[in-house]
């Protein structure tokens, strides 16, 4: 059984620098990435820190400097409606915000470490959205304006797509990451009438551009909308902590061909309580049996965690006879 965190902010904490010293210069970013790697063989290495402001700072937005090891964030919003999303044109990926940064960072990774796989994290329609216009904003328009928010999302499409066609001219691949989009945020029936589309658009689009399916990550309580999810079409989901877990497995039992990382509570790494680790592994494990193409994961691994936990905990998934 494979062990999988999902290493963006943490990376910092491997060199010893902050989130935002990393998110700002190429040469850390890609020593983070790379010393994580090597210190944690981790699959997929998604290089990054701030990872849902890369689009969205492309387009306009402000990332703020956190306080001490925070992790960066947009403030303020640079749009207020969703209309105003219809009138955006693409961004470049060649030269706008830090996303030729990104890449050019995420090329050495893939230089140094021919074993890794490498890759940009892109934004789901909905998660860039919301930081183009705030969640507050976006989400009283789906009350009184929901056509103009489909109709939003569906306009962003093109640029992803574009962003997507960059990254695989640079040798590198693809994961979607869209937890904004989630119950209880989005119902899933609106999900299903506005967020399906354009997710499903992108990520065949994405998979059409690479050669294969692509990772559509989401966390939170992602259960209720599963079966939207894969109909994506996508290669790879996670089943959060943060959802019924048994039922998500459940329900994949059904579909092999598509990759799970069942992820685990980080909380008993950040306390560093190894004793509740094994308990939180040996739990993840039981809602594996006799499931394929299984790994165990974290969420977003917390800047605190100490890096020795983490190694231990691999160790101890490592060693389990699965």
């Amino acid at each position: 059984m494979d062990f999988a965190p999902s290493i963006y902010e943490h990376a910092a904490r491997v060199i010893g620098r902050s989130p935002w010293e990393v998110s700002r210069d190429p040469d850390l970013l890609a020593k983070a990435h790379i010393e994580a790697f090597r210190l944690y063989n981790h699959r997929p290495v998604v290089v990054g820190i701030d990872i849902y402001n890369l689009e969205a700072e492309a387009y306009g937005a402000i990332v703020d400097r956190p306080s001490g090891t925070g992790v960066p964030a947009i403030s303020p919003h640079p749009y207020s409606k969703a209309k105003e999303l219809i009138a955006l044109e693409p961004f470049d990926p060649q030269k706008d915000g830090r996303v030729p940064m990104a890449i050019e960072a995420a090329r050495r990774v893939a230089s140094e470490c021919p074993g890794a796989d490498v890759r940009i994290p892109v934004s789901g329609p909905f998660s860039l959205a919301t930081n183009l216009t705030g969640f507050e904003s976006l989400l009283c328009e789906i009350q009184t304006d929901p056509e103009m928010v489909a109709a939003a999302l569906g306009h962003l499409v093109a640029g992803q797509v574009e962003f997507c066609k960059e990254i695989v001219r640079n040798g590198l691949d693809i994961a979607f990451f869209e937890s904004a989009a989630v119950p209880p945020l989005l119902s899933p029936e609106q999900f299903r009438d506005m967020e399906l589309a354009p997710l499903k658009a992108i990520i065949e689009k994405a998979a059409e551009v690479v050669g294969h399916p692509v990772p559509c990550v989401m966390g939170g309580d992602t259960a209720p909308i599963l079966d939207y999810i894969l109909q994506t079409g996508t290669g790879y989901v996670c089943c959060p902590v943060g959802t019924d877990q048994k039922l998500f497995m459940d329900k994949m039992r059904a579909r092999p061909d598509v990759a799970v990382r069942i992820n685990m509570d980080p909380t008993p790494m950040t306390a560093e309580n190894f004793r509740a680790v094994q308990k939180e592994v040996d739990r993840v494990l039981e809602l594996a049996k006799n499931s394929t193409n299984i790994c165990i994961g974290t969420g977003c691994l917390p800047f605190e965690v100490e890096p020795q936990m983490v190694l231990r905990t691999r160790q101890y998934v490592l060693s389990r006879d699965v």
